[in-house]
Order: C-alpha cells, then sequence, then structure tokens
C-alpha cells in the first residue's frame, strides 16, 4: 500500500511511524527545510531554539504510542521531570510575590492555602474529577472517529457527559471550587494552550489540571523538536521516505478518488491513500482544486472560531536571568479582558500576558557559555495588523514589560541575538489559516463530532492528521490523530487507544 503524507507535523510523523511499521510504503512530503512542522527548530550564533510548542505534557501518551512501534520512551529521549515546573509572576497592580508551582501537591497545596484558607479539600475534589476525565477521555473520546453526532450522543455518553461537564463553562466549573482570583488564573491558564478562553471552553477541558498537577511537565533533552526526530528517526527506520524543501501544490483526485499529488516543481507522484497534515483549512481551500471535491466550503472556515496567533522573540541574551526558571508566565490584572482581546475585540494586549521558556536554564548547551536562551510568547489576535512598524512597537513594549516585572535588568541593552515571528509567518512557513498559530479552537461547537473527521466526506482514500481534526490541540493530542487516521485505513471503529498494528504490507 503507497501512502503519500503531506506535512511532517507531529501528526503527520506520527501516522508515517505507524504506517511504515505496518508495511505499507510511505513518502512523507515537507515544504520547509526541517521536519517537525511547528514543532521545527534552527541555530544561530550558537543558540538553538525550538520554534513552537515547549512543554512535554502527558508522558502516559508518549510512552503508550513508543510502546505501539515496539519503542520505549526512554531509549528514544532522555527526559527530565522540571523542578519546578513553572513560576508566575503576577499584574502590574498586583503586590503578589511570585508563585513557584511544582506540579507536588505536597508542595503546591500549602501555596494555595496561602491563597485561601481551607481551600485544600475543594481542591482534592476537583483534582480527583479531574483525573476522572482524563482516564474517561483517554479510554473513550480521544482515539475516536466521529462521522455523525449519533458516534458522540448515546446512553452510555450522555452520561459521561454530564460526568465530564461537557455543556458547562470551564471558568463556571473552576469558580465552584475556589473564590480566589489566583488559584482561578493558575487552574485556567492551560486553556491558551487549547487555543481557547477558559469562557467559552466546556468544562470537559479540566482534565488538563490532572495534567499539571499529577503528571508533572517535563522536558525532553534537545528540547521538543528532538520529539520530531524521534518519530521521524522511527519511520525511517522501518522504509519511509522523508522529503524536506518538497512543496505539494495539488492533490490529485480521478473519480472521486486522491491517487496521489502534484508538486510545485510539476513532478506527480502516485499513492493509493493520501494523508494531509497540511493546515486543514488550506488543504481544503487550496490543495483540492474543484469545489465538488471539498467537505467545507471557503464560507464555512471563516464563521470557525479560531485559536490566537503569537507574536514570538528568540531571544540570545548576555549574562544570566537569575529570577527565571525554565518555565515562566505573567498573568495580566484584567485577565477577562485579556481573553476579550483575544476573541471578542482584537487589539495588541493593553497589558500582555506572557509566557517565557529558558531552556538554557535545563539544558546550557541550547546557548553559549554565559548566556540565556530565552523564547517570549504573547498570545495575540489573527486578525491584528502584522506590519514592520507594528511589530517593532509591540516587541519593545513585550521587552519592556519583561524587564520590569521578571525582573531582568537592561534586559534590551544585553540581547545579542533577536529574532521574531507572527501572524504573516504562521501564513507564510505554515499555510496557517489567518495567521492562528494553533488552529482551530477549542469550544464547545469545534469539539468530537463538531470537528472536522480525519477522513472527507467527498474524497475517497484522503485522511486528515493534525491539530486541526480530532482530537484537537497540542503535541501529544495532535500525535493521536494519526491514531484516527490509521483507524480508517484499517476499518478500526473503538473509542480507545490502538495496542497493536494491523499488517498493510
Amino acid at each position: 500500500m503507497k501512502t503519500i503524507i503531506i506535512g511532517s507535523g507531529i501528526g503527520g510523523l506520527g501516522a508515517a511511524a505507524l504506517l511504515a511499521r505496518s508495511g505499507a510504503q510511505v513518502t512523507v512530503v515537507e515544504k520547509n527545510e526541517c521536519v517537525g512542522g511547528r514543532g521545527g527548530f534552527f541555530e544561530a550564533d550558537g543558540f538553538r531554539f525550538d520554534m513552537g510548542p515547549s512543554w512535554y505534557l502527558m508522558p502516559d501518551l508518549f510512552a503508550d504510542f513508543y510502546a505501539l512501534l515496539g519503542e520505549k520512551v526512554e531509549e528514544q529521549l532522555e527526559l527530565t521531570q522540571l523542578d519546578p515546573a513553572y513560576k508566575i509572576w503576577w499584574g502590574n497592580n498586583d503586590l503578589t510575590p511570585p508563585t513557584t508551582i511544582f506540579s507536588d501537591l505536597k508542595k503546591d497545596l500549602p501555596t494555595f492555602e496561602a491563597f485561601e484558607k481551607g481551600v485544600t479539600p475543594r481542591l482534592l475534589a476537583y483534582l480527583e474529577k479531574a483525573k476522572t476525565k482524563y482516564e474517561i477521555s483517554k479510554s473513550d473520546f480521544m482515539c475516536k472517529n466521529y462521522e455523525s453526532i449519533f458516534d458522540l450522543i448515546n446512553l452510555r455518553t450522555a452520561r459521561m457527559g454530564m460526568e465530564l461537564g461537557v455543556f458547562s463553562s470551564f471558568a463556571k466549573h473552576v469558580e465552584k471550587y475556589t473564590k480566589n482570583s489566583h488559584i482561578q488564573r493558575i487552574l485556567q491558564y492551560a486553556m491558551v494552550f487549547l487555543g481557547t478562553s477558559p469562557y467559552d471552553a466546556p468544562a470537559i477541558y479540566s482534565l488538563m489540571s490532572h495534567i499539571d498537577f499529577n503528571m508533572g511537565v517535563w522536558y525532553p533533552k534537545g528540547g521538543l523538536h528532538a520529539v520530531m526526530k524521534s518519530f521521524a528517526g522511527i519511520a525511517k527506520k522501518h522504509g519511509a521516505d522523508i522529503r524536506l524543501n518538497t512543496e505539494v501544490a495539488e492533490i490529485l483526485i480521478e473519480d472521486k478518488k486522491a491517487v496521489g499529488v502534484r508538486l510545485q516543481n510539476g513532478t506527480e507522484m502516485h499513492a493509493d491513500i493520501v494523508i494531509s497534515n497540511a493546515d486543514y483549512a488550506f488543504t481544503e481551500t487550496q490543495l483540492i482544486t474543484k469545489k465538488r471535491h471539498r467537505t467545507y466550503s471557503k464560507p464555512y472556515w471563516k464563521k470557525r472560531k479560531w485559536a490566537p496567533s503569537g507574536l514570538i522573540l528568540y531571544l540570545g541574551v548576555k549574562g544570566k536571568c537569575d529570577h527565571l526558571v525554565h518555565h515562566n508566565l505573567i498573568f495580566a490584572d484584567d485577565w477577562k479582558g485579556g481573553f476579550d482581546e483575544l476573541f471578542i475585540n482584537p487589539k495588541y494586549p493593553t497589558e500582555p500576558s506572557l509566557y517565557v521558556c529558558a531552556p538554557s536554564k535545563t539544558e546550557p548547551e541550547t546557548a553559549p557559555d554565559g548566556h540565556e536562551n530565552l523564547f517570549v510568547l504573547v498570545p495575540i489576535s489573527p486578525k491584528l495588523l502584522d506590519d514592520d512598524a507594528t511589530r517593532a512597537r509591540e516587541i519593545d513594549r513585550v521587552l519592556a514589560h519583561m524587564e520590569e516585572k521578571f525582573p531582568i535588568k537592561n534586559l534590551r541593552e544585553r540581547i545579542v541575538f533577536q529574532r521574531s515571528f507572527s501572524i504573516s509567518d504562521f501564513k507564510d512557513r505554515y499555510n496557517a489559516y489567518g495567521g492562528s498559530a494553533l488552529g482551530l479552537a477549542h469550544t464547545l461547537r469545534q469539539t468530537a463530532c463538531f470537528r472536522p473527521p480525519a477522513k472527507s466526506k467527498k474524497v475517497e482514500n484522503l485522511l486528515y492528521t493534525g491539530a486541526g481534526t480530532n482530537p484537537g490541540i497540542g503535541v501529544p493530542i495532535s500525535l493521536l490523530s494519526s491514531q484516527l487516521a490509521y483507524k480508517y485505513i484499517i476499518n478500526d471503529r473503538s473509542g480507545s487507544m490502538l495496542t497493536s498494528l494491523t499488517d498493510l504490507s
């Protein structure tokens, strides 16, 4: 069985590894110079930067996936559990000292008690429910293909839906357990990872708190790109051909069946199955050239709710930034207003909430001796202007904010390397619809059966993988999407993770 996979993000690489190990003939075509999609990397002036994802979460999913491929995670990755997990700085008008989170309840519960006396039993109950949601989702929902609402709704899942909190707001769910605004923000911040607002996300996503506080935050040596390289290596080990700097112009369709791709240079490649790990909307509107073959029209994509874009800075800094740990967060005073500026009334943040990863704290080799490597992310609406003057203005605001809040003295004077990445770059490098950094936001109406499926409804043998389809956004979640495409190929309708592979040679 010949398969062509468009794109080498984690979903494409996962599919390549699964299919190649099953005996299929696999070719991956990647438009950029390295594998990984948004999980790419670059090196400059002695610094090594992950370009996108930087949090290694859900270690159990990675371990299970490696086992499915006949591999052991500890032989593929050198993992370190971060201690502390991350550190939070509060808003401009908040005198609360920085809060350190360890993902260790023995250390974290006293921190929460200092914010709200007597909150411990309620938080433990909240986390126990979060654990249940995670386990149910993993066993019944994350690895299920949905073709209609009836694949989601039956008597069992309806009962589960009430237990999971599918139909209630995440923000309101958190408020049932704590009235303290600091704790609420600590529990809610992970919604940015899912490209949505806690005020719009369903309560099922409180499972992220179980991932955060019970499973820990990890770091793979070599950064998140090491994970991408690992899956690429497994795919190659089983015979997959991965071609870089190879851009697809069109998916070839004959008699309503995908039969291959045409490259930008005019070369045609033929296959029995085509899997697109490119941006879902880009695939539908650009790579499928005839409207009758598209599952979704252009107006459909315009009406979707999209995850934020980001203003990213890759900084090489002379000297050490002593106040920082590996993962660092600044939370603005106006928490809800910040989300409104992302999703409702788009504008550059009045007071930016931002994230800084300092991998050189854990892996000094990411920077020259005596220097720090900083990855800075400010979530912004993809609907904003991204010209040179606007970007320069916002970068200066962000750097000044970092100097004041962290604090890092004379940060701007100490920068020896700087590169930025934002809305227009997401469009150009990743063909990201509207410049979104993550894709379709995780709202109730864009989850499970309401999310574009892993199989085209109009074209046979055309499948999708990645953040645009189920189960959704995030590196481990997008990795699972490759199992959904694989399940269509082997006609597996179950909702659980695969435990064995089918011979496809």
